[in-house]
């Protein structure tokens, strides 16, 4: 029992204990704040990869608007709407996707 005292009493034992405590729980770094900041990290660079691939998509159908006359009228066509005098647009919805 003396033994086990004098472990338990150890004082770098003590404050070896404290210090993981301190680091582990109280500090202003802690470990669980360290996970979730990168966490955050990792969704915050999906985004930014997400956002890039984006960016060069429509950098290319700018591109392409610009050079283009057929794809200018595809793309006032397909997303405005627009039509030729004389002609009548025919609006067909996914009804799949309303499921879903």
């Amino acid at each position: 029992m003396k033994k086990f005292a004098s472990i338990i009493t150890n004082k770098y034992l003590i404050a070896g204990l404290f210090f993981i405590v301190w680091m582990l729980f109280i500090d202003q770094r802690d470990y669980f704040q360290q996970k979730e900041r990168r966490d955050e990290l990792r969704k915050l660079e999906l985004k930014k990869e997400y956002y890039q691939k984006e960016i060069e998509k429509t950098r290319k159908e700018l591109g392409d608007l610009q050079n283009s006359p057929a794809a200018l009228e595809r793309f006032a066509r397909e997303r405005y709407l627009m039509k030729k005098d004389g002609e009548d647009i025919f609006i067909l919805e996914d009804s799949t996707a309303e499921k879903k």
